[in-house]
């Protein structure tokens, strides 16, 4: 984000006028920086905004879950569209007093700022908190009594995956804010690509499995959507096995003779086994205590009834 805040007006500095307008007054400008100025106060700006997000996570994540994040997004959707923005109003113009008007421009980057809060404390909330480790369980059984209401959550990521996703989601950001600034032309099938691998990617570098009386839940990406879904009576076992990526053919959403799995990690996995008898598995953590409350569930379902 910082990079691009800079390489913004830096690449097309030979084309816009210094100082440069960075203030409308309604439609008009009314307010100027000069070249270099106006590419340190965003960045400076940005640097701040890291700093105190490193800050709430550091000691008020608790208390703030997805605060960080959502200042983090909406800081950084808001800073650069500005920056966008600007740099296309004043480009080709001789003075910064010619500079484009501003209309529709503010509108929709401020409703993308808001978006991108509200879904980043979303995904905050769904992930802010670690899963709690317990000791392995010798075997997959509990004994629930009846009435009794059980939870079991746990969660895992692939931390290159997400920096892949990350990656790709920047460039392709630069792709559409450098085109939409003016600054280049081009094509958006060449940016295109780089979004939809880097959602793609996002979508298979986290993983949250979520088991309840209704049965088991696997959501996949930082909300947790699309998610699968089996109750106890679609399932016919559950067991933990340890697997590896080459195992299961790779990173991600896989499909070969051992079944689906879902590998962000390599580890223990929680495995079940459908009553058409298929198998899916899912890297989580705890995955042995996750195996046994499903088997119970399982068991209970299959309990005549009176």
């Amino acid at each position: 984000m910082l990079a691009l805040l800079v390489a913004l007006p830096l690449v097309a500095r030979h084309r816009l006028p210094d100082p440069l307008a960075t203030h409308w007054g309604g439609r008009e400008p009314d307010g100027s920086m000069s070249l270099t100025a106006s590419t340190v106060f965003p960045a400076a700006f940005w640097a701040v905004l890291v700093l105190i997000s490193v800050v709430l996570r550091r000691y008020w994540a608790g208390r703030t879950p997805g605060a960080a994040s959502a200042m983090l997004a909406a800081g950084g959707v808001l800073l650069t569209g500005a920056q966008a923005s600007i740099v296309h109003a004043n480009l080709d113009r001789a003075r910064w007093q010619d500079a484009a008007p501003m209309g529709i421009e503010v509108v929709l980057i401020l409703l993308a700022t808001g978006l991108a809060g509200v879904l980043a404390v979303l995904a905050g909330r769904r992930y802010g908190g670690r899963p709690e480790r317990h000791p392995a369980a010798g075997a997959p059984a509990l004994e629930v009594p009846p009435g009794e209401q059980v939870v079991w959550l746990s969660q895992a990521a692939n931390p290159w995956l997400q920096l892949s996703a990350a990656v790709l989601g920047l460039l392709s950001v630069a792709g559409v804010l450098l085109t939409a600034s003016g600054v280049v032309d081009l094509d958006w099938v060449l940016v295109l690509p780089l979004a939809v691998g880097a959602l793609a990617l996002l979508g298979c570098s986290s993983v949250r499995a979520r088991v309840t009386a209704r049965g088991l839940t696997v959501g996949f990406g930082p909300f947790g959507w699309p998610a699968r879904r089996w109750s106890p009576a679609e399932l016919d076992s559950a067991r933990a096995e340890r697997r590896t990526a080459a195992q299961s053919g790779g990173w991600g959403y896989r499909i070969n003779g051992l079944g689906t799995t879902v590998m962000v990690r390599p580890g223990v996995c929680l495995v079940v086994r459908t009553r058409r008898g298929t198998d899916f598995a899912v890297s989580v953590d705890d995955a042995e205590r996750g195996a046994a409350l499903l088997n119970a569930l399982i068991a209970r379902t299959r309990q005549p009834t009176g």
